[in-house]
């Protein structure tokens, strides 16, 4: 059941004219409460913004690779508390992934957007514009922002043959199998 989720699991950018349910809004919620994280110290938060009017400030968030959120109807911005773990970013990404996984799972698209990192513009990074946006706090660091509704798209799943096994080493590196 996992690798058929996994494998259906596609980069979605266009959704429907469709909201997403509050019962599955909850559902995504709870995926991402449930996401593992070392020594368990959940150094995570989650800003779910629902209002058109936000999703399409935060679309400008970056020059390039966030345009495509203004069409969602929900976005989950993925944030962490650096101070509580130093491995913020492993859990964060995790979070990230279940929430992913958990939209597909529920008949719904999703698409990972890149804020670490990243600029906003030449003089302030994508982080700050939406810490400024949605009042984050400046302890806790944005992550990502994962763009979820309906999909008025379809990809298939990756080819198993199109697959990298050639990255796959055994027992040491270059060793194959």
């Amino acid at each position: 059941m996992f690798l058929s989720l996994i494998e259906k699991r596609r980069s979605i950018r266009k959704f429907q004219n469709k909201e997403v349910e509050p019962e599955k809004v909850d559902q995504l919620i709870e995926a991402a409460l449930r996401s593992p994280s070392s020594r368990g110290f959940n150094p995570w938060e989650f800003v779910v913004v629902r209002e058109k009017s936000v999703i399409e400030a935060l679309s400008r968030a970056k020059e390039h690779g966030s345009g495509f959120l203004k069409n969602a109807p929900l976005a989950f911005v993925v944030c962490a508390d650096e101070n509580r773990s130093d491995v913020w970013v492993e859990d964060a990404s995790i979070a990230s992934i279940f929430i992913h996984l958990a939209a597909v799972s529920i008949g719904l698209g999703s698409c990972w957007i890149q804020i670490r990192k990243r600029p906003h513009d030449s003089s302030k990074s994508a982080e700050v514009y939406i810490q400024e946006l949605l009042k984050i706090p400046a302890h806790l660091k944005v992550e990502s922002i994962i763009a979820v509704g309906y999909p008025d798209e379809e990809k298939p799943p990756h080819a198993k043959a199109e697959l990298q096994y050639d990255k796959v080493h055994y027992d040491a590196y270059g060793k194959k199998q």
